[in-house]
């Protein structure tokens, strides 16, 4: 039997609302955006599957609500994530801060040991920054993060951030096994067929990312 793929993650995005989790998403899953912003509610989740170095990788990505009443409900997805994309927004100095007051504090509760993480600041393509280029590389890296800066809009580095994860739980996976440790793969929800999104909860409109 042909194997469907050669490695299975698991990738959870996370952050404030607004912040355009879902457009980075949708921008990187099917290569497209829109102004009109439906705010997440709950979870939701699409298949990606690419080849990388002569493999074939298969993604689930997992989409969170940011507004405060639903992060109840985020928590229970960190269990399992290979890899945790937390994402501000470069002209909102908030967003960025809320990454330290409160995501990277429920990453160290509920995800697993080591799991790999990326900041992520969206919209690069704003004229006024309020969060500067060096102040988010400090920060991620006194958290032992990697740190870009992309652009849902236009496009820009989205699909780079995304492959850049891939290479790092791919190494840290072929690591794994040279150590006897396994796999450790994480749990995948059967049924769910590559470039489909399922939603959890239905969408309530909110302001445009």
């Amino acid at each position: 039997m042909i194997k469907e793929y050669d490695y299975f993650f698991k990738l959870v995005i996370v952050g404030n609302a607004g912040v355009g989790k879902s457009s980075l998403l949708r921008r990187y899953s099917d290569d497209k955006f829109t102004d009109s912003y439906l705010s997440t509610i709950g979870v939701e989740f699409r298949f990606k599957t690419l080849e990388f170095d002569g493999h074939k990788v298969k993604l689930q990505i997992w989409d969170t609500a940011g507004q405060e009443k639903f992060r109840t409900i985020t928590n229970a997805y960190y269990k399992g994530a290979d890899g945790i994309i937390m994402v501000y927004d470069i002209s909102s100095t908030e967003s960025f801060e809320d990454i330290d007051k409160f995501w990277i504090n429920q990453v160290e509760s509920y995800a697993e040991k080591n799991v790999e993480l990326l900041l992520l600041g969206n919209k690069s393509d704003v004229e006024d920054k309020d969060v500067t280029t060096q102040k988010a590389q400090d920060y991620a890296a006194s958290n032992r993060m990697a740190h870009m800066e992309v652009s849902a809009k236009t496009a820009d580095q989205v699909s780079k951030a995304f492959i850049s994860m891939v290479k790092t739980m791919i190494a840290k996976k072929d690591s794994q096994r040279q150590k006897g440790q396994g796999p450790q793969r994480s749990q995948q929800i059967p049924g769910q067929k590559i470039g489909q999104q399922k939603n959890y909860n239905k969408k309530e409109k909110d302001k445009c990312c």
